[in-house]
């Protein structure tokens, strides 16, 4: 399972009935109530659009393929500026704003004009960045009335319903037409948003979906609504002006985990077999994917094993499942014949492979005697120690796993695990989950995008699972990405 973040291209919250812009405003505010004086009366919503050209990308090349499991995932992460401490709980900000509890929070698509696709509603960021220019603080000159905002999405052209839609109904557009995109409920307040936006955001990659203009967060209406309160409730998470390490995305996860079996053949289990098409050393989609035969030592077809189609399994990579096999003995030879092999248009030789099946108990240990766990070392090859990486590149990291103590014995077949993180102090932020390691019949890796990662110093933690004990190796490897001038 691999990750690929798309991050916001612009956002802005909008304020109920005003033209207060605070598109750079480095922390998103969603309130709702009656408030005072000082603070705006109403509500807020966020509005934002996400940049998806480098998915898009990894999409067409299937690199992002989806064929084998359709399990490809895309959650909106923004975090709550209050997750770092409940002390922070129910209590009021700094600028005397009370922190909300116990709301919906809902995630929209910004309609079309008139409901038609070839009319969006495009819109600007704007340059403001308070909700309010407040009098009573000298200097506090950072508002700013240019679009977008409540009335206008660009100079000369305002929103078709004012404040996007209407929550109670009335106007040109309203609620009750709105694509809800996903709901998330806030308990306590504190917690980071995370929408699902699967079904969305596959079908803009799929052409179900065309011209987005982006998408809104708000409260239910019946929160935008509320009378009565003396106070206005608020909610924050870091904007994509924030200068930490906490912007918000999009992240995608998707299985391109590639498990080879080729030196592993087992009977009696479902093994996998591969094919890789390179040109000049890229990996290279074919026209169609190849169908699969399997065939004995004499070279007859295995009835049940013919013509079997293959699935990518990402970029340039053909997998094949192949059934438990019975009643063939252990050791003997077999061939998996690859066919329908075209590219630009030609077609090309059918590809010959063989493989050794063995005994499923040479996987199997059964007996009186328990084995004892290993401990393991790793060598990196790809990405140096204490490297500097260019948020630019796209590396194939190797990892030779070795069994420690012993004169460097490379080991054929283990589960082993990595995770990709950042350091706060002693704080440790993910970036990638546990996620398996790719297994060839000639290597373990993984790959790893910079240039969906935030420059920062980034660890690499190992995990390997030997003997029912799992063994975690902290920080194997180190190591810096940073910007190109």
């Amino acid at each position: 399972m691999s990750i690929h973040n798309s991050y916001l291209n612009r956002n802005n919250t909008i304020v109920f009935t005003g033209l207060t812009n605070t598109g750079r405003n480095p922390i998103i505010e969603l309130y709702y109530g009656d408030g005072n004086i000082k603070y705006p009366y109403g509500f807020s919503r966020c509005i934002f659009d996400i940049d998806l050209d480098s998915l898009r990308k990894k999409y067409q090349n299937k690199i992002i393929s989806g064929q084998c499991d359709d399990d490809i995932k895309h959650i909106l992460r923004m975090t709550n500026t209050s997750t770092f401490s409940r002390d922070f709980l129910n209590t009021e900000t700094s600028e005397e704003k009370e922190r909300g509890i116990s709301f919906d929070l809902i995630l929209w698509r910004i309609p079309y004009i008139e409901n038609n696709p070839n009319q969006p509603q495009y819109w600007d960021e704007g340059v403001g960045y308070d909700f309010t220019d407040l009098d009573s603080l000298p200097g506090d000159r950072n508002y700013s009335t240019r679009p977008s905002n409540w009335v206008q999405r660009q100079t000369i052209d305002n929103w078709e319903q004012e404040g996007i839609y209407n929550n109670e109904n009335k106007g040109i557009f309203n609620y009750s037409a709105l694509t809800i995109v996903d709901i998330q409920h806030f308990e306590f307040g504190n917690e980071d948003i995370e929408f699902d936006m699967t079904n969305e955001i596959n079908s803009i990659l799929n052409g179900s979906i065309q011209n987005p203009a982006g998408w809104g967060i708000s409260y239910l209406p019946e929160l935008e609504l509320l009378t009565g309160t003396t106070k206005a409730y608020y909610v924050g998470f870091f904007s994509r002006h924030t200068q930490t390490f906490y912007e918000p995305r999009l992240e995608t996860s998707y299985n391109d985990l590639i498990e080879d079996d080729r030196y592993t053949f087992s009977l009696g289990k479902a093994n996998k077999l591969y094919l890789y098409s390179y040109e000049d050393g890229n990996f290279i989609n074919l026209d169609e994917n190849p169908l699969v035969t399997i065939k004995d030592g004499n070279g007859n077809a295995i009835p049940g094993l013919i013509n079997m189609p293959s699935c990518v399994r990402t970029q340039g990579v053909y997998e094949v499942t192949i059934p438990p096999l019975v009643g063939f003995p252990p050791n003997c030879s077999l061939s998996d014949t690859w066919s329908n092999i075209k590219l630009n248009g030609f077609s090309l030789p059918n590809v010959v492979n063989e493989f050794t099946v063995y005994p499923i108990s040479k996987t199997l240990q059964i007996g009186v005697v328990s084995t004892e766990p290993k401990t393991y070392g790793f060598d990196f090859y790809g990405i140096k120690q204490d490297e500097k990486i260019l948020n630019t590149d796209m590396r194939k990291v190797s990892v030779i796993i070795k069994q420690a103590y012993t004169t460097n014995k490379r080991l054929p077949k283990v589960e082993a695990y990595y995770r990709v993180y950042v350091r706060e102090g002693q704080t440790e932020v993910q970036v990638q989950d546990w996620t398996k390691l790719n297994r060839t019949p000639t290597e373990y890796y993984l790959m790893f995008d910079t240039r969906d990662k935030i420059p920062n110093e980034y660890y690499i933690d190992m995990k390997v699972i030997s003997s029912g004990e799992i063994n975690t190796y902290k920080r194997t490897l180190k190591f810096q990405i940073v910007n190109k001038k």
